[in-house]
């Protein structure tokens, strides 16, 4: 009997270590590839905010902001604005309840003027498991007339501020390595690369993407833009035939870029002036969802140097009102969101549409990928689930559930160790089978 009950508890920590081996980290933007794909299984199709079915939990956050969550761990990190007081914080939250571990404040200055649908803490975090890197905008309050914009007004020019936290709350280092003004308000989301934490400061200025030293917070490396455009993309980085690149569309062009030292690969010019989505890599194109004021799909190959605009576009549509939102790669279709609710997938390879469909009321948030299944999550808070595999009788993907959060919401989702998190406008949600251990 002893032996029996040794063999027992000997299998249950053998499925256990397997079950948390393959459990997967959200550790920065649009997850642990930075493409918004996730390989968690277990994920439910269904959930209701409001009944509770498949919420394990829920907790109301302080403050305001469109950050997303990044988990390590048994650890969240989210990003807030406490409007009252003014400050910028940043959350650490146990995974498991929702109780908050610590809360520090970043800083505290004036709001920054900024677009009715942007936050004051819209830059998500990124963690290595020792650090978490946090973005914001510190503007003093002074005004500037708003350049690139139709109706004049008076803005509030800023600095980019990066700081880093150990997981037990401790402030690292803290630096402002540029200055940064737009109408629209700020975002830039940290990428992690090697022993460099590295921003997109594109802006309506001087722009620049810069790389810092993920111990000290000093500048590694900082490379002008071409043209002083805002934009909010936040780089793919991708190694592709023995050559790293970092990949991102803003400052008119789509560009890719040595993340060692900034150097230019290849560019490909326009397709228009403002970008806000990043891009993916199915491993054979990179593909670029976004614009304004003119709206387009491009799918760009990899190879190549210098300016490859008339040589390396595979395909290109304008079929698609796409701004915002980050598209999505699966089942060899690329889904995009439109802003204003509807929802499109092109072929990869070829660039056919071959799917459309009204998805919600409008979309802010990027889209994720789970279990060969598509989630598009309205500004509402109703997700709508499309599984490419399963076709209705027009023979096109189906969408194969309507799930209600309670409250709306305009961070990008995230999946970790078993769980779906949602950030509504005043609660974080933990979404999973409830009758599973979390």
């Amino acid at each position: 009997m002893p032996r029996m009950l040794m063999l027992i508890f000997a299998s249950l920590f053998v499925l256990s270590s397997l079950t948390e081996s393959s459990a997967e980290n959200w550790p920065c933007w649009r997850g642990p590839r930075g493409d918004g794909t996730s390989l968690e299984e277990g994920i439910p199709t269904a959930w209701n905010g409001e009944t509770g079915q498949n919420i394990r939990w829920k907790v109301e956050l302080p403050g305001s902001g469109h950050s997303s969550p990044v988990i390590w761990d048994d650890r969240i990190f989210v990003a807030a604005c406490l409007e009252d007081s003014q400050e910028r914080i940043l959350l650490c939250l146990d995974r498991h309840t929702g109780r908050t571990l610590w809360q520090q404040t970043v800083l505290k200055s004036p709001l920054e003027t900024k677009h009715t649908l942007n936050s004051y803490a819209s830059s998500t975090p990124a963690t290595d498991g020792k650090l978490v890197f946090v973005s914001f905008l510190q503007v003093d309050g002074s005004t500037v007339p708003a350049p690139n914009v139709g109706k004049p007004r008076p803005i509030t020019p800023g600095e980019m501020v990066v700081a880093a936290y150990d997981f037990d709350g401790q402030l690292k280092w803290k630096v402002k390595p540029g200055e940064f003004v737009s109408a629209h308000g700020y975002c830039s989301n940290p990428v992690l690369y090697r022993d460099t934490v590295i921003v997109n400061g594109d802006h309506d200025g001087n722009s620049y993407i810069v790389a810092l030293n993920r111990d000290t917070g000093k500048t590694v490396w900082k490379q002008k833009r071409a043209n002083g455009i805002r934009s909010y993309v936040t780089p793919l980085i991708r190694d592709i035939n023995g050559r790293t690149q970092m990949v991102l569309s803003g400052s008119e062009a789509i560009t890719s870029f040595n993340p060692d030292d900034g150097s230019v690969y290849w560019t490909v010019d326009g397709p228009t002036e403002q970008f806000v989505a990043s891009m993916v890599y199915d491993g054979s194109y990179f593909f670029m969802a976004a614009g304004f004021p003119t709206h387009h799909v491009v799918a760009v190959k990899p190879d190549g140097s210098g300016n490859v605009t008339e040589t390396h576009i595979k395909w290109h549509s304008t079929d698609a009102k796409c701004y915002v939102p980050s598209p999505v790669l699966c089942s060899g279709l690329l889904f995009v969101a439109d802003d204003r609710g509807t929802g499109s997938a092109f072929d990869a390879k070829t660039g056919e549409k071959v799917w459309r469909d009204r998805m919600g009321n409008h979309f802010s948030t990027s889209l994720i990928t789970n279990a060969g299944k598509v989630f598009f999550v309205a500004d509402d808070g109703v997700t709508k689930i499309v599984d490419p595999g399963t076709q209705s009788e027009s023979g096109t993907p189906e969408i194969i559930a309507e799930n209600p959060l309670g409250e709306s919401t305009y961070a990008s989702p995230a999946i970790a160790h078993g769980s779906l998190f949602i950030r509504g406008e005043k609660h974080l949600f933990c979404i999973g089978e409830t009758s599973k251990a979390n």
